[in-house]
């Protein structure tokens, strides 16, 4: 009798401890921002990551820089305005961040006929513009533009456009307390169904990331930094930069961010409260080349993340990842590849390697539109029909 007694007091033990386990596990699972079927990308092809194009993906060219033009053309961004499409990056002759980096756009008559590049930012003689995406509202264009003055300090202004050809002059954009936004605006901000902006900044002093918000329809004033805690880094720049998002169902933001520390991962963030706190960024298993990256919702609420999925430097290939929720990421298909695909690099300069760098995503006339600099040279594009983006069961 004793003997049964102890047995069943062991086994109820052993299910307590099982239960406690399983329970932790569950609320390690609901506390993981996202997860990732990492076995969708085959490591030991380099060229395609294992992963085919969907149906009807196709590539176009913006601009391609010839021995006269400014070689070097990065962080390129598009938006659809008034039913043309509107491409915004950043230039100069040959190194990355010179002195001589500006702001242009072009304007697409069709996918193979674009405008030649227009200055959209002015030249500084102490200073330099890099490029800080778009924002639309049903009659007005914005252009948001990075200042960096060599005495170190840095802004995001703005320059707004009725007909996307004449701009009005630079001012800065504003905080809610009326303080200019003094940081690095990112590249891709996009809004809640309720018409919130959400967005972040790399802010001064050194490069430190914090999502942003507004309630502005314009996006160009009533900015907020969001309550939000960084990794612990050291130097002046944040461990996590460069971020995107997306919706995970419909009550959870997602931020992901570009790790600096090298893990060839992504961090990622969550947010319950429309943008206004942000949990502590936290390693997923989704692979990443250490770069600027994209993310948002399709308009059937499927979440995608772009990027290049690979656990090395080299920004090759370009893929879209899907999840149906945002929960689960399981499919991806191809944008770009290596081998062929990838057009050689023809003129050198700082920072500038083969790969597609800096991707940026936008939803428009029923299709994903994915700009980025090849080699960091030309400026290009992806486009898939939204009807072939379709989540794997």
């Amino acid at each position: 009798m004793l003997k049964t007694i102890s047995h069943i007091l062991s086994f109820i033990l052993l299910m307590g401890t099982f239960m406690c386990s399983c329970s932790q596990n569950a609320k390690q699972v609901a506390r993981s921002p996202f997860l990732v079927d990492t076995a969708m990308f085959d490591t030991s092809d380099s060229t395609h990551l294992g992963c085919t194009s969907a149906e009807g993906t196709q590539s176009f060219r913006v601009f391609t820089p010839d021995s006269n033009d400014n070689r070097f053309n990065n962080g390129v961004v598009m938006i659809g305005f008034k039913g043309k499409l509107y491409c915004q990056w950043q230039s100069s002759r040959t190194d990355e961040d010179a002195p001589d980096t500006h702001v242009v756009y072009s304007i697409g008559l069709n996918d193979s006929t674009w405008t030649s590049p227009r200055q959209l930012s002015p030249t500084f003689i102490n200073g330099f513009c890099t490029s800080g995406g778009w924002w639309a509202t049903a009659d007005t264009l914005v252009a948001y533009i990075n200042v960096w003055r060599l005495n170190q300090s840095v802004y995001t202004a703005y320059t707004t456009s009725a007909d996307g050809t004449h701009w009005s002059i630079l001012r800065p954009v504003l905080m809610a307390n009326g303080d200019t936004l003094n940081g690095i605006f990112e590249q891709d901000p996009h809004p809640l169904p309720d018409g919130r902006i959400i967005n972040a900044a790399h802010f001064t002093p050194g490069i430190r990331v914090n999502p942003i918000y507004t309630d502005d329809a314009m996006g160009i004033r009533g900015w907020r930094k969001a309550n939000y805690t960084l990794l612990p880094s050291t130097g002046e720049k944040s461990r996590e930069m460069e971020p995107s998002w997306f919706l995970r169902g419909s009550d959870s933001l997602v931020m992901t961010f570009r790790d600096q520390q090298s893990s060839f991962r992504r961090l990622a963030s969550v947010s319950t409260d429309r943008g206004e706190s942000w949990t502590t960024p936290e390693l997923t298993s989704m692979p990443d080349s250490r770069s600027k990256q994209s993310a948002g919702n399709l308009p059937n609420g499927t979440a995608f993340m772009v990027g290049n999925p690979v656990n090395y430097k080299l920004r090759v290939p370009l893929v879209v990842t899907l999840g149906a929720t945002g929960a689960n990421f399981n499919t991806a298909y191809l944008l770009r590849s290596g081998g062929e695909d990838l057009q050689p690099l023809r003129y050198p300069g700082k920072a500038k390697r083969p790969g597609y760098h800096y991707p940026k995503s936008m939803i428009w006339q029923g299709a994903l539109y994915v700009a980025y600099a090849t080699n960091k040279e030309d400026v290009e594009y992806t486009r898939v029909p939204l009807e072939s983006l379709k989540v794997k069961n």
